[in-house]
């Protein structure tokens, strides 16, 4: 089982995170499978916004440096859109105070500056391009990514970390690590979000109202996303029509060309949150290593390859 490289790497988890690790892993000449309990276009991360922003993620200082050179994957990856998913889009993130971004983003996020009132009528705001992820294109992607590195991604359930037969299992289960390690840190905050035809929107909003309800607009390819719900605890995977109707209203109220957009789909998502990302090396008493990697909650395509190549080093021999 063992090479000179140090063996195979079973990664569990088929989302972004899992995939992203499971990329570096092979590329970096480890011989690597995915096990992942759902088809990658059918994990929680399918179901993303996949706006880059480090979203209520902990420890922020660790989660910054990690979105960072995620950042700097997904500029290089928008030079081809198409294939890989990732664009390069303008918008305006509300509630934002610029000296705060600049704190530790500066010089490094395109366009950044003060959102104008006309732009964010709502307060304080900032304006920036920043990578806007199809997810749909991306995870097949990466998973595409993968098989030419020498990966495979097998559909199969895991109920014991144990089954993984090799030297390195690194788990990327997200909320499966609730009952998988077990983790009762790991809770469930859920998210809906309502699939319409673009009426003509072309950059992205992220708006925060005084009372804590979210709304977003972000243009996909031959679509657009309205957001959005934070309902911790939340369990449930069937959306709610009064949830929707909800998310369009708070929309057109910033977009009124969003109203009556006819709906194309609705998603839910069911985001993985901790109280701090669990990213750790543990060696069992049979001498194999397994890399927890999990709790990225609404970050995680944000995080994904900074927190890949931390994971990818953490599995390497001793």
């Amino acid at each position: 089982m063992e090479t000179e490289r140090g063996g195979d790497v079973i990664v569990v988890g088929g989302g972004v995170v899992g995939l992203a690790t499971a990329l570096v892993l092979a590329e970096g000449g480890r011989r690597v499978r995915v096990w992942t309990r759902d088809p990658v276009e059918r994990t929680t991360s399918a179901v993303a916004g996949a706006l880059w922003w480090p979203y209520h993620i902990e420890p922020v200082a660790s989660a910054r440096t990690w979105a960072l050179r995620s950042l700097e994957v997904y500029e290089e990856l928008a030079r081809r859109p198409e294939s890989t998913g990732v664009r390069l889009v303008d918008g305006v993130m509300g509630e934002t105070d610029l000296d705060d971004v600049e704190g530790w983003a500066v010089g490094r996020l395109a366009g950044l500056r003060r959102a104008t009132a006309a732009e964010y009528p709502g307060g304080t705001a900032v304006r920036a391009r920043l990578p806007l992820i199809d997810m749909a294109v991306h995870l097949l992607w990466l998973r595409e990514r993968l098989r030419r590195a020498g990966g495979t991604v097998e559909e199969r359930t895991v109920r014991d970390l144990a089954e993984a037969d090799a030297p390195v299992v690194v788990n990327c289960t997200g909320l499966g690590a609730r009952d998988l390690v077990p983790d009762p840190s790991v809770r469930p905050v859920r998210g809906q979000l309502v699939v319409v035809a673009n009426p003509g929107v072309r950059t992205w909003l992220v708006s925060t109202a005084p009372d804590g309800e979210m709304a977003y607009l972000f243009p996909q390819p031959g679509r657009l996303l309205l957001g959005g719900t934070a309902e911790d605890g939340g369990w449930s995977l069937e959306p709610d029509p009064a949830v929707a109707a909800a998310i369009v209203r708070r929309c057109a109220a910033l977009r009124p060309e969003v109203a009556g957009a006819r709906v194309l789909e609705h998603r839910v998502g069911l985001r993985p949150v901790r109280p701090a990302v669990r990213l750790e090396r543990e060696v069992l008493p049979d001498g194999r290593v397994v890399v927890h990697h999990y709790g990225h909650g609404g970050a995680g395509v944000t995080v994904a390859w900074g927190c890949a190549e931390e994971a990818a080093g953490l599995a390497a021999p001793s």
